[in-house]
């Protein structure tokens, strides 16, 4: 009967070495003390160490998310579209009768009787936004609609071409058009209509997306300003399905999210979720829970590089500031009740870390296992020695 208390006593005096022994991990313990190592410097800061709770959620809300109405309105474009620069344009004169200004180079247009037609070559529309019409003369188009250029022309050409009219088409209009690319099936420059086009509706004129939508983001570029959402969010929120504006660029990433589980969990893998995100209640989930037979329940992290702008809300006087992302392990204690209803507003991010460490007592039950092994056969040969005499 005195065998189990010497062992256990035996086995606690030598956990102190349990460094030597097998681990999935540091223990809560390791990690709290490792954040400032000693040096002949003085303590050297290698991570900052922010136990989670409603402030430090809240503190993490004030870095928002991209949206694309609050980053670029949804004010629907012109419905009259004018030229511009970079366009390709076609001008069509019709005469009256025969006999006019352009007589020897026109041919009967087949839709009407006796009148002519003539369709001057497509020319794109320069730098100085003009466009060179026969006996006109070079023509301002630019910023202007195409009917009032017909009717500069018009005028231009009164009284030199029997009764002209002319049709002005615009055969290109790269002026108005957005640039689509990344993982979409037919990447170009696609027109807006007259109408004004949606995100979705530019996305299914380029064929549609080639990734799956809960890995698939979305960056939109208009002048110096750029934001990425997830593609889900614009499907599921139609506020985030803005109109688009001529010389947008639209990219379709592809990115799959994912954070690692490793230590005292049920699996230890790369676990993926989706582009809209999930939480630290959802994440341990996936990783199908806490080891009920290994896990210290109060020592869950969460390990991130956060930018120095997050760290300076959490940390004002951290000294690891001085870099534009720090290393940061968020520390919840899932032994507290109120940790359940914080795990449900803490949000993952991507590439995010989710360690458990063992609890204090698996190491003893490594020593006891380790001691057992060893004291086995001298308690065999022991008995043997005591039926023998």
């Amino acid at each position: 009967m005195r065998a189990l208390p010497i062992a256990l006593c035996t086995a606690l005096a030598v956990s102190g070495c349990s460094n030597f022994l097998p681990a999935s991990g540091p223990s809560a313990n390791a990690v709290a003390s490792g954040a400032d190592v000693a040096t002949d410097q003085g303590l050297l800061a290698r991570y900052e160490i922010v136990d989670v709770n409603a402030a430090v959620v809240e503190a993490l809300r004030g870095r928002p998310l991209d949206s694309l109405l609050a980053s670029f309105g949804d004010r629907r474009p012109s419905v009259e579209p004018v030229i511009g620069v970079g366009d390709t344009v076609a001008v069509t004169i019709y005469e009256a009768s025969t006999g006019g200004l352009f007589s020897g180079t026109l041919s009967v247009d087949r839709f009407s009787s006796g009148s002519k037609s003539a369709t001057i070559p497509p020319q794109v529309v320069t730098r100085d936004g003009a466009i060179t019409v026969p006996y006109a003369g070079r023509i301002q188009v630019a910023g202007k609609r195409v009917q009032d250029v017909q009717s500069q022309i018009e005028q231009e050409l009164a009284g030199k071409a029997i009764e002209p009219q002319v049709i002005v088409t615009v055969v290109q209009p790269t002026s108005t058009a957005v640039t689509v690319t990344g993982e979409v099936t037919a990447g170009a420059r696609l027109p807006l209509s007259t109408k004004g086009d949606r995100l979705l509706d530019v996305v299914a004129s380029a064929g549609g997306v080639r990734a799956p939508v809960s890995e698939t983001f979305v960056r939109l570029s208009r002048g110096s300003t750029t934001a990425t959402v997830p593609l889900t969010a614009i499907v599921s929120n139609p506020r985030e399905n803005i109109f688009l504006r001529p010389g947008d660029t639209l990219t379709l990433v592809r990115d799959p999210q994912t954070f690692l589980a490793v230590g005292a969990l049920g699996a230890q893998a790369e676990i993926p979720f989706s582009a809209e995100g999930i939480t630290l209640a959802q994440a341990l989930a996936k990783a199908r829970g806490l080891s009920d037979v290994q896990a210290d329940p109060a020592g869950v992290f969460i390990f991130r590089f956060e930018p120095a702008s997050v760290v300076r809300r959490l940390r004002p006087g951290s000294p690891l500031l001085s870099s534009n992302f720090v290393p940061v392990v968020y520390r919840i204690n899932m032994r507290d009740p109120n940790s359940l209803f914080v795990s449900q507003a803490f949000r993952m991010r991507n590439r995010d870390l989710v360690y458990v460490s063992n609890a204090p007592f698996t190491e003893v039950q490594k020593v006891l296992s380790v001691f057992s092994t060893i004291t086995a056969p001298v308690s065999a040969g022991a008995s043997v020695y005591a039926g023998v005499r």
